[in-house]
């Protein structure tokens, strides 16, 4: 293993690597999650047109006075005869205002002086009024033109529902990136098979492909790949027919039964780097292919999720056109922790809000085979390497996760 490198050095490496992926047409029900590969303009204003932010009546503005109902204006049925001196529109919150009027009385602030017939007709006493009280103008929200969503925009609840408003049916999102997970191991047993001796339950398969799809990735192949050259070269291979980024998860160290590192070469895969200065997840692995990212992830479970959030999920969301940096901040330790001499560690940490602002405390013992580490972490937090220990009290960088 070479100089190991710095966490900052290997992302640099990793997203100098990225081209994002190709664009397609998605439908508005589907969109969720995806990225905007196109600024959205409207082709109308939001509202369309002037409506009622209240149920009452639709009156030409001015003194308090009596009038005649003359129509109703209720959502998606406007009325078809216009106000005048005199007359009033009943309306419901949303309607289109009728040709006319350019106010709204409330019908809690009127006062019906004849019961209306089915027509519609009756009379009803209305306060002053001013020109606008209780109207929504066509456009208030959004003019016809505006821009209302960004390319790089990841797609929530609102910015869905603010396409939808503008009356998109689908979206250019770019295209998911599709991903393949391998895991290595003659020991690993999937979950609800029989546990052999000196088996373990196989957890990466399905820690790195959960991580996989909330990163917004497909994933389209995840094997279980025994410890054998022939075994581990096929797999690779199907592996970098099927996908944009591979993730390897095992196998990557210079032991006996070790065989990734031999088969990356056989398949021309170009090493970026090998080996970071972080605890854990030391012997962290990326490359290049001509079809995509390759990474070798350590095989404990916790040094591959770690890796994977540091180094995999970025080249995810950039390969999506979208920002790759996670939130980062500043949090009060609230316990000490140990330094490492020779690494940075990547702590596993709970937070929670104060007056001074984020604390954050362990999630328990730090073994990086120690999957329960993981359990309710909102963040790592990030330990310079060096000796003592980082006191209670002080400040350390986090990431979100």
């Amino acid at each position: 293993m070479a100089d190991l490198i710095s966490i900052d050095e290997a992302r640099r490496r990793v997203l100098d690597a990225v081209r994002p992926l190709e664009a397609e047409d998605v439908p508005l029900d589907s969109a969720l999650g995806r990225v905007l590969a196109e600024d959205v303009a409207s082709a109308i204003p939001v509202p369309p047109f002037d409506s009622s932010a209240m149920d009452g009546y639709a009156v030409a503005a001015g003194p308090a006075s009596e009038l005649e109902v003359v129509d109703e204006s209720r959502a998606g049925h406007p009325a078809t005869v216009a106000v005048r001196r005199g007359t009033a529109v009943r309306i419901s919150t949303g309607a289109a205002v009728p040709a006319g009027a350019d106010a709204v009385v409330p019908v809690e602030r009127s006062e019906p002086l004849r019961p209306g017939e089915a027509s519609g007709n009756g009379r009803v006493r209305v306060p002053a009024t001013a020109t606008g009280d209780n109207v929504r103008y066509a456009g208030e929200d959004v003019r016809a033109g505006d821009v209302v969503l960004r390319a790089g925009t990841v797609l929530g609840p609102a910015e869905v529902g603010m396409a939808a408003s503008v009356g998109r049916p689908t979206l250019r999102c770019v295209r998911r990136p599709r991903v393949a997970l391998l895991v290595t191991g003659d020991e690993l047993t999937h979950p609800g098979e029989r546990l052999r001796p000196g088996g373990i339950y196989s957890s990466n398969r399905f820690a790195l492909g959960a991580q996989v799809v909330r990163a917004g990735g497909e994933l389209v192949l995840a094997e279980s790949v025994p410890d054998t050259a022939a075994g581990t070269r096929e797999a690779l291979g199907r592996a970098l027919e099927a996908a944009d980024v591979v993730i390897v998860s095992g196998g990557v160290s210079v032991g006996p039964h070790d065989h990734v590192k031999d088969a990356l070469r056989e398949h021309a895969v170009e090493e970026r780097f090998w080996g970071v200065r972080l605890r854990p997840g030391k012997p962290a692995w990326f490359g290049i292919h001509p079809r995509g990212l390759v990474y070798g992830l350590p095989g404990n479970p916790v040094s591959a999720m770690v890796t994977f959030q540091l180094f995999v999920r970025p080249a995810l969301a950039a390969l999506q056109g979208a920002d790759p940096a996670a939130p980062r901040g500043a949090a009060v330790l609230d316990e000490a922790v140990p330094r490492n001499p020779r690494r940075d560690e990547a702590v596993r940490v709970r937070l929670r809000f104060d007056r001074d602002g984020w604390h954050a405390t362990p999630t328990g013992e730090q073994g990086s085979h120690m999957l329960t580490s993981m359990l309710g972490a909102d963040a790592l937090a990030f330990v310079a390497s060096g000796e003592g220990e980082v006191a209670a009290g002080e400040r350390v960088e986090i990431e979100l996760l």
